[in-house]
């Protein structure tokens, strides 16, 4: 494999070798049924679990064939790469393995546990400011200055057809799938899945004497609408540069998609829906409680899109799981975020008359609305506050949305001034 590849000629047979140079590097990942998923869309739906893949991403897939693509002489210069994280980890860890030096430039403020296992796999890493496109710019300046080789987290033959051998397991493991949902950032992941299971589509269709007709398998993308660079560029014609909005799902968030992999969508990808943060969160939390599944925001997202936009995928359904390198910290505010998205959380400003007994009575009552109280903070002396009055900012679990509107028409009936927050 290599640099002169056309980008139109990631193939099937590409594909296939690139499995066969990661057997023993990135393992198989499980194919685990969603009941919630499948029940919500009328037919079967399916995980893609990349989130168990080494490094906790598929980035190794692509990260280990590029850089077993160089010469020894290239090895020997090193690597450099920029990354949120995720590639980062694929980057130094095929390094390690490949007896390569490796450079990672990250954003400033890239979590935690990311950082640290980037370095664990025996990286270097440079911070050289908020986003990944400017780690994009300064990661190609140290290739160009010292003569390593930049290992683009998405833009390269090799880069996709690594994260392609996703696609030939996912069509060896749901032969009947009509639709394939993948988060997008860059769009290497995508257009990989979507080269490779299009390919076997096609051959399956050509084995059987299928002619002609509409493709029975429709591929779709997945992008955080503050960081949604595909469906603009779709649009315009051509790859387009947009200002990302902070979003949690740091790991898909990219400014502009590269060149290969919008030459690829254009021919292989049906559609590109953006989701919110809620959604998000929401698909989190989902992926936590109902399918025991720990994925980061950007894995999520595949999810978020079912969740906002059912009606246009068509079971039997595979989701790919892409990330689940998550910050505990992050980790606790999103799903506080999914609890209250979902109604079942709620931060609740209350008025009451400040005299003896009145907090525990509050709190009884809440006791008695099946209400868990996770937490309180009693103010009574404060200038927006009447002298006889006194305030409770609380944070109640509940059962869900029905129950939540019910505690709070409940209370109110009982007197109580509720501001949410």
């Amino acid at each position: 494999m290599s640099d002169d590849r056309e980008m139109s000629t990631v193939t099937v047979d590409d594909v296939r070798a690139a499995r066969e140079l990661l057997r023993g590097v990135a393992v198989p990942t499980p194919l685990v049924p969603s009941r919630v998923l499948s029940e919500l869309l009328g037919g079967p739906v399916l995980l893609k679990c990349e989130n168990l893949q080494r490094t906790g991403s598929f980035k190794i897939r692509g990260a280990y064939v590029r850089i077993a693509g160089l010469s020894e002489r290239e090895r020997a210069r090193g690597v450099v790469a920029a990354s949120a994280g995720n590639h980062a980890q694929g980057v130094a860890l095929a390094a390690s393995m490949l007896a390569c030096k490796a450079t990672v430039f990250m954003p400033d403020g890239a979590p935690l546990p990311k950082i640290a296992a980037t370095r664990g796999y025996g990286a270097e890493i440079v911070f050289p400011g908020p986003t990944v496109d400017d780690c994009l710019v300064a990661a190609q300046k140290r290739a160009d200055e010292c003569g390593a080789v930049f290992i683009h987290p998405f833009d390269h033959p090799d880069v996709v057809t690594g994260q392609a051998t996703i696609g030939l397991e996912v069509m060896e493991q749901c032969p009947d799938a009509r639709t394939i949902v993948t988060p997008v950032g860059g769009g290497g992941l995508l257009a990989g899945i979507a080269a490779a299971a299009k390919g076997l589509a096609a051959e399956a269709r050509e084995a059987a004497g299928e002619t002609g007709g509409e493709p029975k398998l429709k591929i779709i993308g997945a992008q955080a609408r503050r960081a949604a660079a595909f469906p603009p560029s779709l649009a315009a014609g051509r790859p387009t540069q947009i200002e990302i909005e902070p979003t949690m799902a740091d790991g898909i968030a990219v400014g502009r998609p590269g060149d290969l992999t919008y030459a690829m969508f254009t021919g292989l990808v049906d559609a590109v829906v953006t989701v919110t943060e809620e959604s998000i969160s929401q698909a989190l939390l989902l992926c936590l409680e109902r399918a025991k599944q720990v994925v980061e925001p950007a894995g999520a997202a595949g999810v978020a899109a079912l969740l906002e936009h059912s009606y246009a995928v068509e079971p039997p359904v595979v989701v790919v799981l892409s990330g689940g390198n998550i910050d505990p910290l992050l980790l606790s505010k999103v799903l506080r975020h999914g609890l209250a998205g979902a109604g079942r959380y709620l931060v609740v400003r209350c008025r009451l008359k400040d005299r003896p007994g009145a907090l525990v009575t509050l709190l009884s009552e809440l006791a008695e609305l099946g209400v868990n109280v996770l937490d309180v903070m009693h103010e009574r002396v404060a200038a927006r506050l009447p002298v006889e009055e006194a305030e409770v900012l609380m944070h109640l679990e509940t059962r869900g949305a029905d129950h939540s509107e019910d505690v709070l028409a409940r209370l109110r009936e009982r007197g109580y001034t509720l501001t949410l927050s």
